[in-house]
């Protein structure tokens, strides 16, 4: 299932990564000074993505669970390449605004869709690890946005355009090849996916159906509903968001910051990359060790000191040798954290269609954090007003992490009391299936 799932769906979302990222090498490359992005023109050219792609989030892992994924995710990737590529003939700051607004609805399904997919493939405590080495693709889509932009800005004046409209266009259409590819490759689930044998598929729905504890998988809008009330999902959207905003920022400015630290635009575009390659690793690391030891919690708030450290090394450091430093430890903290939070969120919601809505919820709400994200970093070189929000976003993240894990801390031992004064065990687990994750048998990970 790894060789078969992961490759692909992670080189689903360095392409998604790549094409919503890459107006920060583009402005870098030429783009600011062609499109006139004077003030906070770029700002608002990065934020306008943000709302699209949070209201569109939801209904689309309700599609997912409609339709089959193997047409869904390649039929939305298809849509953003196509909108990608004819970002290369952008000439005005409006038409930038119009294809980012387009191109966050086009991506909205891809992040929750591939978390809500892995789901009903794998049990919870082996999420952590899976979902890690997707995300990673984001980290490695920085560092390679780095190495591709440099390398495109060369073309600058081939076929009349300019260096950054090619990066849009060579970098649409390499998703517009891999979207083609994904209607042939991908798999739905375990039931249905033709590499598995019969011994293999029905270990695997074994597995699942245990984990689950007979939890319903069925469509009713009552689980919707379910999701939509449950103050659990508005906490973790709090967590979600302040890990999103740091992330953000550094995939959006990470160029700019370097280039402002005194290096120049096309070393910058280099630069960048032992940024993201560190992050590609902690965050592996990190998932693997948080499956290990099944725990999340701890590892969010250890990660997201970290960040933190390199935040502050930005903030009271002004030689570039330092503020470089502090990039590195802030990727390598803050990167980690995103996977982890996912499978928790994932892993304590019971129930597959309450789980979709309630990643879809996290994600999508907490992408709105990419508004905040896009313009607090506007007062260079120094960044303190960007830097010193992002501490104040990753402070917010530790404190309702500590909450979440005392909460749910708390209601496993309720259930545990229910269970023994009501003489309930896994006999009677069909009976509370549509309970979800507030069944009595239902357990939650710290």
């Amino acid at each position: 299932m790894d060789f078969r799932l992961l490759p692909f769906v992670s080189l689903l979302y360095l392409l998604s990564f790549l094409d919503r990222s890459n107006i920060g090498n583009a402005r870098v490359a030429g783009m600011a000074r062609d499109l006139n992005l004077v003030g906070l023109k770029y700002n608002v050219a990065a934020a306008v993505f943000s709302i699209p792609y949070a209201l569109a989030e939801v209904p689309s892992n309700i599609a997912l669970k409609l339709f089959r994924p193997s047409r869904w995710i390649p039929s939305i990737m298809l849509v953003w390449g196509i909108i990608m590529t004819l970002m290369c003939l952008v000439n005005s700051y409006a038409g930038l605004i119009v294809a980012r607004i387009f191109l966050g609805f086009a991506e909205a399904g891809l992040f929750p869709g591939i978390a809500f997919y892995l789901s009903h493939w794998y049990p919870r405590r082996k999420m952590a690890m899976r979902i890690a080495i997707f995300f990673s693709a984001a980290t490695v889509a920085g560092a390679f946005g780095g190495i591709l932009a440099f390398a495109i800005e060369k073309m600058d004046g081939i076929g009349g355009l300019h260096g950054w409209q090619w990066i849009f266009c060579l970098e649409g259409l390499a998703t517009v090849i891999v979207a083609t590819f994904a209607y042939f490759y991908m798999y739905d689930y375990p039931e249905t996916a033709t590499f598995l044998t019969e011994t293999e598929r029905r270990h695997v729905i074994d597995m699942l159906k245990e984990d689950s504890r007979s939890l319903s998988t069925g469509f009713d809008k009552k689980y919707i509903w379910q999701a939509v009330t449950d103050y659990k999902t508005y906490t973790q959207i709090g967590i979600h968001m302040g890990l999103l905003v740091t992330a953000y920022s550094i995939s959006l400015f990470a160029p700019t910051i370097v280039n402002q630290l005194g290096f120049s635009a096309a070393r910058a575009q280099l630069l960048t990359v032992p940024i993201f390659v560190c992050g590609c690793i902690s965050t592996v690391i990190v998932g693997i060790l948080s499956d290990k030891l099944n725990i999340r919690g701890p590892f969010i708030i250890g990660c997201a000191l970290v960040a933190m450290v390199g935040y502050i090394v930005l903030y009271t450091h002004t030689t570039p040798a330092a503020g470089y430093a502090g990039c590195v430890i802030a990727a390598i903290g803050v990167f980690p954290t995103v996977p982890v939070d996912l499978a928790w969120i994932g892993g304590n919601v019971g129930g597959t269609l309450k789980r979709g809505i309630a990643i879809a919820m996290v994600i999508g709400m907490g992408n709105l954090g990419g508004l905040c994200s896009a313009f607090v970093y506007f007062d260079g070189p120094r960044f303190h007003h960007g830097h010193g929000t992002i501490l104040g976003w990753l402070g917010l993240s530790i404190v309702l992490t500590c909450f979440m894990m005392y909460d749910y801390n708390r209601c496993n031992k309720n259930k545990v009391h229910q269970c023994a004064t009501g003489g309930i065990d896994k006999s009677q687990e069909d009976a509370f299936a549509e309970l979800g994750d507030d069944s009595p048998l239902f357990r939650y990970i710290l």
